[in-house]
């Protein structure tokens, strides 16, 4: 058994301080009643860390303060959609806040997903909420996962509080490589939105 642990342990490190995962993550190469015994076991000896009902992450550690971070809350989101084989966007404020447009933490964070609504307290004092709320395939169907994040973050904010700023600090985030394809992935986005991304993507939208 503890040659599986040490297995497990070394794939984690290899994904890096933050990542979050679940037993599925790992069922390809080893039994599911071997993981969970793994997993508790690297948990109970604070290698790792459970953060909601079946996901555990490699916390990020802060030198300054002394101590671990908070849980990456799209690390978790993503765990979790990889377990249930959902398609998920982050909605509302935490695009807003994953694009720079606001730095509010938000307490409860909101996913659109293809699978069924469902909510997870995260963290050890379960101060923040992960939120899936079952949408429209269209909603979570893009192909870039940047194209979904741009979508919610203008819808989230309302035609009226998009000005030039916003608009600058879009254009900072979204690599240049990715205009295109974020372009040709929003084409049937409602208009003033499929405008403003074209005023993003300027240097090929125009």
């Amino acid at each position: 058994m503890q040659a599986i642990e040490q297995k497990i342990l070394s794939r984690i490190y290899g994904r890096g301080r933050g990542w979050a995962f679940t037993k599925t993550d790992f069922i390809a190469g080893f039994g599911e009643t071997n993981i969970h015994q793994a997993l508790s076991t690297l948990a109970r000896s604070g290698r790792i860390r459970r953060v909601c009902h079946g996901v555990y992450d490699y916390p990020r550690y802060s030198d300054l303060l002394g101590q671990n971070l908070s849980p990456d809350i799209d690390q978790v989101a993503e765990a979790l959609s990889r377990k249930f084989n959902w398609r998920i966007q982050p909605s509302g404020e935490a695009a807003l806040n994953m694009l720079g447009l606001s730095t509010q933490v938000p307490g409860r964070w909101v996913y659109l997903s293809d699978g069924p609504s469902r909510e997870y307290p995260v963290g050890k004092d379960s101060l923040q909420v992960l939120a899936f709320r079952k949408a429209p395939l269209k909603d979570v169907g893009f192909k870039f996962r940047e194209s979904g994040l741009l979508v919610q973050a203008l819808k989230a904010l309302g035609k009226e509080r998009v000005d030039a700023a916003v608009i600058d600090t879009l254009r900072r985030w979204l690599p240049t490589r990715l205009h295109h394809a974020v372009l040709n992935d929003t084409r049937t986005v409602s208009g003033w939105i499929l405008q403003i991304i074209k005023q993003v993507c300027e240097e090929v939208g125009e």
